[in-house]
């Protein structure tokens, strides 16, 4: 089994407002696309799991002419305050460099 790093061609996080977080996921090749797209360990409650977000309000979206998957997040802190140790999201995408996606899914 390989980690999304493996199958990704890029993946970057980001800012989708102070109160939420988009990662985004490009993908190579069709066959890359349908192999993270089908990945639990990349599905709602896994990502809400990982992210401390309820899985009810995770937003999973796939463009498959673009071969891009976006994941929005509520974020646990908001943009800027006294706690936030990242302002413009751009490490959130780190852990899900090494979650395991399945080919045979």
């Amino acid at each position: 089994m390989a980690r999304l790093r493996d199958w990704a061609k890029y993946v970057r996080s980001k800012n989708a407002g102070p109160f939420w977080v988009t990662i985004d996921i490009f993908c190579e090749s069709d066959e890359a696309f349908g192999v993270i797209g089908r990945a639990p360990a990349l599905g709602a409650e896994a990502i809400g799991a990982l992210y401390g977000a309820p899985a009810e309000e995770v937003r999973i979206f796939k463009d498959q002419a673009l071969k891009v998957i976006k994941i929005s997040f509520p974020r646990q802190i908001v943009q800027g305050s006294d706690r936030d140790a990242d302002s413009h999201a751009g490490q959130y995408f780190v852990p899900l460099l090494d979650v395991l996606v399945d080919a045979d899914a």
